[in-house]
Formats: C-alpha cells, structure tokens, sequence
C-alpha cells in the first residue's frame, strides 16, 4: 500500500494487475487501484478535482484533469473516509502515476493533497516483474 498526508488528509492507493483485461499479444496491460480518502484534521473539506501523471515503461506521460473522481466530489467531515475503485491501461506491463486532488475547506480555501507515487507492476509467470 502507498500513502501520503498533506494537511491531515491521508490517501492510500493499493493497485492491482487485472490479467483478465490485459493482453500481452496486443499490448494492453490493466490495472485496478482503490483509493481512501481520510479526514484526521479538524474541519469538513470537499475534493473538487483530479490531476493524475500517468507514465508508461518507455517514459511516455499522459496527463488526466477532471472534475471529481468517479463521478463524485465526496465531503469529508472529520474522521470521515472516502473510498472509490478505479483503473488504467497502459501499452507496457509497467509503470508509475502520480498526482494530486484539489480540495476546498469549510472557509473556501483551495489547497491540493497530494496522492503518493505508486508503481504499476505486472507479474510475469514465475511471478517476476515483467520488464520490456
């Protein structure tokens, strides 16, 4: 599990290889990851946007800005956790993303959290990474 805390909101991501969505012959690799959101700070925040950097195993970086996540932009009062399901396909069996939510509190500041950096790895049959 990865983890990072900015101003007392903690987000976890566990990724997971999906080799039933994936395809070596074709290229496709897919991965699933679950995100928690958690409020340990003292006042009620809104996440209100998305920014991801998706990087395959070649370097190449995609870029994702959106509104939300899943559809949603959850209100967190403290002590309370948000917790969504979401995914990405890469053309290699490896790699990495990073990124951040833009946050609103109670008194209207903006402030981003970040979400920490977590490896995208696909096993390989011996249960190896597999490296292109």
């Amino acid at each position: 599990m990865y983890r990072a805390v900015t101003r007392q909101i903690e987000v976890t991501v566990e990724p997971n290889f999906m080799p039933d969505r994936s395809s070596v012959e074709r290229r496709e690799y897919f991965w699933s990851y679950k995100i928690a959101i958690t409020n340990s700070g003292t006042e009620t925040v809104q996440l209100r946007t998305r920014h991801w950097i998706i990087t395959d195993a070649t370097g190449r970086r995609q870029e994702v800005r959106g509104e939300g996540v899943v559809g949603e932009q959850p209100t967190l009062a403290p002590g309370e956790r948000f917790e969504y399901t979401s995914g990405v396909p890469l053309p290699t069996a490896s790699g990495f993303m990073t990124g951040s939510y833009q946050m609103v509190s109670e008194s209207g500041e903006r402030f981003d959290i970040a979400v920490p950096t977590f490896s995208l790895d696909s096993p390989s049959p011996g249960g190896k990474r597999v490296l292109n």
